[in-house]
């Protein structure tokens, strides 16, 4: 699959599962915009790695729950590269805090930076799309969490069911543009989001029992599609999300 001279932007692009998407789609020819907001070491250190493979990428740091720092990590996109084919919303936090115990503090913060950023990186990337034709990709980096409940992690949870939502409704409203919304809904995947629970082997072995595939998912395999659907073999594929969790929320302890 080549994404040869399509561009891209990575929000949340320097750690975890940004990163590995970040990777492939530079391997996969794109030229790459790496948001971040802290640790810019990792982020440089990722330009090098991608430079040195031959590809190409500029680290941003930008806050994707402010609107201005969306609007510039579009601006670096097209003053660096020339455009933006690829947008992928994949900026995340939780607080794993129950109905009864998550503050107003808690709920603002999970619910700008995983649903405000991903709605207006929508509709920030769809302009530029638009305004310079040739359609594009939206890509959304959900949960298996947008539609299975995880109690302990409400605010997260909603954030998540949100971003279902937005990937459906802009999807309808963006395909006369040719800009398709797709969203990825990963299940456990071994990333320092569940360091806690890969520390602790009962933890460990709970989960896996639980993944009919018999374990987490390396950030590299979430990346992979991804990358498959930035590039032209997922171009019937919008309004809609491809759930990649192992099996996990099919999973039946049986009658």
């Amino acid at each position: 699959m080549s994404l040869q001279g399509k561009v891209a932007i990575v929000t949340g692009g320097n750690s975890g599962i940004g990163e590995a998407i970040v990777i492939g789609l530079a391997r996969a020819g794109a030229n790459v915009v790496i948001d971040y907001v802290s640790h810019p070491e990792a982020t440089e250190a990722l330009e090098r790695q991608i430079t040195a493979s031959g590809g190409r990428a500029i680290g941003v740091a930008a806050d994707v729950s402010q609107l201005a720092d969306l609007q510039n990590l579009v601006n670096h996109a097209v003053s660096a590269f020339g455009r933006l084919d690829i947008m992928v919303n994949n900026a995340g936090v939780e607080t794993r805090t129950s109905i009864l115990d998550t503050s107003e503090a808690d709920y603002e913060k999970v619910l700008r930076i995983n649903l405000k950023s991903a709605f207006f990186g929508t509709q920030f990337a769809a302009k530029q799309m638009i305004a310079q034709g040739g359609g594009g990709r939206i890509i959304n980096v959900s949960s298996v969490h947008e539609d299975w409940p995880m109690p302990g992690n409400t605010a997260y949870c909603l954030s998540k069911g949100g971003m279902r939502m937005l990937t459906r409704t802009a999807g309808v409203e963006l395909a006369p543009h040719g800009v398709l919304v797709v969203g990825v809904a990963p299940g456990a995947v071994a990333t320092p989001i569940n360091l806690q629970t890969m520390k602790d082997p009962a933890l460990l072995a709970r989960l896996n029992a639980a993944i009919p595939l018999g374990r987490m998912a390396k950030p590299e395999e979430i990346a992979s599609v991804v990358t498959f659907l930035a590039g032209d073999g997922a171009s019937y594929l919008t309004a809609t999300t491809v759930i990649a969790d192992g099996g996990m929320m099919q999973q039946s302890s049986g009658l």
